[in-house]
This record gives structure tokens, sequence and C-alpha cells, in this order.
């Protein structure tokens, strides 16, 4: 039997949303126009201080490339979210959301805006997530390249195309 998928729903560019999604059940992320990138949170729907965790991710799934058949752990070593189908294959989980701190940081001449941790946490604010709350998120078709001698990691382009797509099963209810 096939899992529930979630009803569609559209997340316009520059903006979040967050939802339930209970056990078992299926959200496919796609990329409707090709090269762009979602920031994906996840928190335990029983106690919101359970959430994604990149470090237990990649301590447990001993890999940094992160595709189908690898597990998002939470910060207390219980499977979140299981990547089920993945046509991309390319994701980053090293990086914190942009802000307006990032954009200050990297761009100090350019005008800010919120970011994705903006939009994450305005997403979030509903569900009483407060935004110190917010960890690295699961940046879907992100591609991040780490030099394998310094370790110096580059922002490259995404290489997803229209229509590419990502399906995760929840290991737990979540937000």
């Amino acid at each position: 039997m096939t899992p529930p998928e979630m009803t569609p729903h559209e997340i316009p560019p520059r903006s979040g949303t967050a939802f339930p999604l209970a056990k078992g059940q299926v959200l496919r992320v796609i990329d409707p126009r090709g090269v762009q990138v979602s920031d994906l949170l996840a928190f335990d729907a029983h106690d919101l201080r359970e959430v994604i965790s990149s470090g237990r991710t990649f301590d447990y799934e001993e890999t940094i490339r992160l595709t189908t058949g690898n597990v998002l752990w939470s910060n207390r070593s219980n499977p979140m979210l299981e990547i089920i189908e993945d046509t991309v294959g390319c994701h980053d989980f090293l990086l914190t959301p942009c802000s307006e701190a990032t954009f200050r940081h990297f761009y100090p001449q350019e005008p800010v805006h919120r970011g994705c941790f903006g939009n994450l946490a305005a997403a979030l604010a509903p569900y009483g997530i407060e935004p110190d709350a917010i960890p690295v998120a699961f940046n879907i078709f992100m591609n991040v390249a780490v030099d394998k001698r310094t370790g110096k990691i580059e922002v490259l382009p995404p290489v997803s195309k229209a229509g590419d797509y990502i399906r995760l099963r929840a290991c737990r209810d979540l937000i």
C-alpha cells in the first residue's frame, strides 16, 4: 500500500509554511521551476523540544550525502523522516537557514531581507516555536561542495530541474 501524501500546497518564493504531518504520512517537495531550494524543519508534534539534528543524522547515517534510504534523526536520537524517493540526490544539512544577519555579513552593500530563517520563524510562531529553537535546516536541493583537502565549503547552483522531487515519510507525528 502506498503511504498517503499530503494535499498539494504551493509555497510562494521567499515565504514559508508550517503544518502537521502524521506518522506514516508522506511529504513530497517538488521543485516546480528548477534550481530552487527549500529549507525543511521537523519538530516532534508532542514535544517541540525534539527537532531534526544534522549532527545526529550525519553520525547515524555515516554520510553527509543524504538521499533515498537515509533517515533524518532528532536531537534525541529518534528517527523523524525517512527519505523514500529522491530524484536529485543533492541536498545540504550543513548550513543554517539564511537570515538578515547572513545577508549583512556576506553582502553588506545590498539590501537585506528576512531570508529563510525569518520565513521559518514566522511560519512556526503559531505553533509556539520560538526563533531560538530553529536548528540547522535540511536544505532540499541545495548544492554545497566540501573541499576534501581544506574542508572549505562552497555554495553552488542547485542541480535540480523543473519537476524534480523528494519524498519523505514521517516516522512520528511532526510539525
